[in-house]
């Protein structure tokens, strides 16, 4: 027996479902225009500064081979503002207009070198990368913390290429096509699986967030795990090395001392999810230890 729904009824339903449909729509116009605000207010803002304005930085600076500047100190740098100035672009004016001496790296001036990652009001940060309007002054910039100063903002990343060196940060198969020009093909799934990880551009940023690094200075660090995973998670890597690579991940300085702070993850400056990345690795070290009898 057939039970019909009145039309009424039926009616009824269909206007609360439209009625729902235009509140979502409507939601979500608000939304646009609230963005669209926020956009143009911080435009304004910034159009707000006139060319005298500046900005106040406080600089770390340290010389150990000039004798009078071998005791740590804070220079005042006051810089003045155009519209879309980094802080590398601030560092490079006071720079040239001030002092000559003062020294930092960079390169390429494009989120992609990784050269001047510094300690920007206490947060690691790319120098290129972080507008100076979005910081509050005096604007405090200091090198990378854990890792030894070498001048001024440069710190020495010898042992960050060295712990990124022990993971074997290339690509190593058991077998290559047959035909000379064939590609050693990979499916697309594969590749949005490791492609997040292959933005890292060894800035050593999430290295210096990690608390646990400080600590254990034979910790690998979240950047090599994460150039571990990149190649430990491509289809086309021989089985015989990513079981090699597993192993050097499950060292007592691997994987295991993470405790999963998300201090990495929140200061990369590529977006790399560093520590879901070693969190996916600890679950693939157990898969990998697992026996059934």
């Amino acid at each position: 027996m057939s039970t019909q729904v009145p039309e009424s009824v039926e009616e009824e339903s269909a206007t609360e479902t439209a009625s729902a449909g235009k509140q979502k729509r409507d939601a979500k116009k608000r939304e646009r225009a609230e963005r669209v605000q926020e956009q143009r207010e911080a435009e304004a803002a910034e159009k707000a500064r006139s060319a005298d304005d500046t900005f106040h930085l406080k600089v770390f600076r340290y010389d150990p081979e000039v004798p009078e500047k071998q005791e740590p100190r804070f220079d005042d740098f006051h810089v003045p503002y155009k519209q879309g100035m980094t802080v590398l672009d601030a560092l490079m004016w006071a720079r040239d207009h001030y002092d000559s001496s003062l020294t930092f790296r960079h390169s390429c001036r494009q989120a992609i070198c990784g050269s001047d990652a510094l300690f920007v009001n206490g947060s690691q940060r790319l120098g290129c990368k972080t507008q100076l309007s979005d910081l509050s002054e005096p604007v405090r910039i200091e090198p990378l913390p854990h890792a030894d100063v070498v001048k001024d903002l440069v710190v020495d990343m010898e042992h960050f290429y060295d712990q990124m060196e022990s993971v074997e940060p290339y690509f190593q198969t058991n077998s290559l096509p047959d035909g000379e020009l064939d590609e050693q093909r990979q499916t697309r799934e594969n590749r949005e699986k490791v492609k997040m990880s292959t933005r890292c551009i060894w800035c050593s940023a999430c290295m210096s967030s990690c608390n646990i690094a400080a600590g254990d200075n034979e910790y690998l660090g979240p950047a090599a795990i994460n150039k571990a995973y990149r190649f430990a998670m491509d289809e086309r890597e021989g089985e015989d090395m990513k079981q090699r690579r597993l192993e050097i991940l499950e060292q007592e300085h691997g994987v295991w001392r993470c405790q999963t702070q998300f201090s990495c993850t929140e200061v990369c400056p590529k977006d790399i999810p560093l520590t879901e990345h070693i969190q996916e690795l600890k679950r693939e070290a157990i898969k990998n230890n697992l026996k059934f009898w």
